[in-house]
Order: C-alpha cells, then sequence, then structure tokens
C-alpha cells in the first residue's frame, strides 16, 4: 500500500522550527479562511480545511510532531513510502476525527492510527489499539516496523475526594476495584485539581498476556460538603446573623476549609447580601478561587414574655417599612 507523504509544515505555512505559538496563529488564520460555513458549497475549501486540521492535530502536540519530525530524508522530496506485503491488510484506527465525522487522511492513519510499535527512528509505541490482528511489519523507508506488543486494556475509575483534600493536595492511599482484582495504589493529587479531572497512572490497567498492561484513569469527583458549595474555583457558604447583628453590625467568625476567620458585618445588612474573602477557595497558589459569605438572618422561633414585650416596643417606636 503506497501512501504519499504529506508535509504538514507546508500546509500550515510555516517552518520546520516554529514555536507552538507560530504553528496556532497559523492555523487559526488558515480555520477561518477555508471554514466550510464561510464557504459553503465549495469542495476545494472543504478538503484544504480538512488538510489543515489534520497538520495541526499533528504539530500541535509535542509527541505527534517529534515523531513525525523523525520520518528523516523522505519529508525533503515529498516521497512515497511503501508498506510491507500484506500490510494493506491491517486496519488502523485513531480516536481523532475531522471536523465532518470522518477520518484521517492514509498517511495521518498510518504514522499514528494504530497500535503497531514502529522501530527505525521512530523507537517507540503509538497511538491505540489496532484493528485486533497480530502482524510484523518488514523493514521499509522508516527503518523498519517491530512486531506489535499486546496491550491491555486502559482501565477508568473514580477518586472521591472531600474539598479539603482538593485543596491540600498530596499524596493519597486508593484502594481500586479491578477486573482481576482490588489493590491499593498511591496517588499524588494536584492542589486545587478541578472535579471531571482525570489522574493516568500508567501500567495500572488491565494486563495483557505476553504483553504490557494498559492505564488507571482516575476521574475526580467532589464529595458534597456540609458548608461549601462548589462553583468553579469559587466556594459558596451562608452565615446566619441574629437581627441586631444584622442591624447593628458584628464581628463574626466565617468558616473556611482551612479553619475559621473574623469578618466584620457592617451594620444593616439584610439576608442575601453577599461578602468576598479574597483567595480562600479551591486552586493553589495565586490561582485560588474566593469565598462568597451570603448573609442569612435568622429569628427565634421561641421568646420569651420580655422578649415579645421589647419587639412590640420596637415595632411600635421603628420607623422601618420592610415592603415599602
Amino acid at each position: 500500500m503506497a501512501v504519499s507523504y504529506k508535509d504538514y509544515y507546508k500546509l500550515l505555512g510555516v517552518e520546520r522550527a516554529a514555536k507552538a505559538e507560530e504553528v496556532s496563529k497559523a492555523y487559526k488564520k488558515l480555520a477561518r479562511k477555508y471554514h466550510p460555513d464561510l464557504n459553503p458549497g465549495d469542495k476545494l475549501a472543504e478538503e484544504k480545511f480538512k488538510e489543515i486540521n489534520e497538520a495541526y492535530e499533528v504539530l500541535k502536540d509535542p509527541e505527534k510532531r517529534r515523531l513525525y519530525d523523525q520520518l528523516g530524508p523522505n519529508w525533503q522530496h515529498g516521497q512515497q513510502f511503501q508498506g510491507e506485503p500484506g500490510f494493506e491488510n491491517v486496519h488502523f484506527t485513531f480516536n481523532g476525527k475531522n471536523f465532518d465525522g470522518s477520518g484521517f487522511s492514509d498517511f495521518f492513519e498510518t504514522l499514528f492510527g494504530g497500535g503497531a510499535q514502529f522501530g527505525g527512528p521512530f523507537g517507540g509505541q503509538m497511538g491505540g489499539q489496532a484493528g485486533g490482528r497480530g502482524a510484523n511489519f518488514g523493514p521499509d523507508p522508516f527503518g523498519g516496523f517491530s512486531s506489535r506488543q499486546r496491550r491491555g486494556r486502559d482501565v477508568e475509575a473514580e477518586l472521591a475526594l472531600s474539598l479539603e483534600e482538593v485543596l491540600r493536595g498530596g499524596p493519597r492511599s486508593v484502594s481500586i476495584n479491578m477486573p482481576a482484582g482490588s489493590k491499593t495504589l498511591e496517588v499524588n493529587v494536584p492542589a486545587g485539581i478541578r472535579e471531571g479531572a482525570k489522574l493516568r497512572l500508567a501500567g495500572q490497567g488491565d494486563p495483557a498476556p505476553g504483553g504490557t498492561p494498559g492505564d488507571l484513569f482516575l476521574r475526580v469527583r467532589y464529595l458534597p460538603h456540609a458548608v461549601f458549595k462548589v462553583d468553579g474555583d469559587n466556594l459558596q457558604c451562608d452565615l446566619a446573623l441574629a437581627p441586631w447583628e444584622a442591624t447593628l453590625g458584628a464581628r463574626v467568625e466565617v468558616p473556611t476549609l482551612e479553619g475559621s476567620v473574623e469578618m466584620q458585618i457592617p451594620a444593616g445588612s439584610s439576608s442575601g447580601r453577599k461578602f468576598r474573602l479574597r483567595g480562600k477557595g479551591l486552586g493553589a497558589g495565586d490561582k485560588r478561587g474566593d469565598l462568597l459569605v451570603k448573609i442569612m438572618v435568622r429569628v427565634p422561633a421561641e421568646i420569651t414574655d420580655e422578649e415579645r414585650e421589647l419587639w412590640s416596643k420596637l415595632a411600635e417606636i421603628s420607623a422601618f417599612k420592610a415592603r415599602s
């Protein structure tokens, strides 16, 4: 199977030494120019749009770009390269898709689409799962393919963390129920990790007989908290005040994930008013969010006769109109 070489640098109009920012800038400019929505019915623009998306898919990723750059002298001449007989029977897939859901080019699929292990200048394993066959690939212009090694299945599990654990980060012992049995692992949790983020533990997935194990991905889930609600990196909580504290003002203690702090409540603070404590939310370093404190004025459910008399007196002399 002959596959035409694609010069991704030429497609984006950048030099091979271009930095990531230059690659991104060139891609965005071309994507705007050739986007199908701006060129309805133009098949040439559609194909160009696919090509620049494919080029950017490779050049934006440091590992894919490194492997692509190691093609050697072939890239200088745009030569054809030929696989070993029988190579055409092996089907590669890739989890990336072009804008319309179709696959990338044969060139891309051959380089990055399979679970083959490339020898010669590539010298490492690339990609996800190939089409389920065991195959040996002989010498070719790349410097030769080595036989593909079976890889175990990747496993995803949930990592439930309290907000305090999220804020602190650090090592944590986690018990995981795997298909092959339960095991305990030490995980380093980055401080301030976002909910939904995944931690990758290489080689801790399902084993493969005669091959290498897959990876374990731990997806972070925040445990419900008795005091705080989460809004991105910000936290929210309610602060109960007595009517006289809200009316006269008061210095009160406010809970945070790191212990209570004192805050001055100004006089005349009604229910629903919010105060911001900067840097008391989630996150790490100077990227930490804030704590938003909402005032909730509470009244006593039961009062003494003396208290009733005082409240009644206050009602008689006060000029305050709650519904005016």
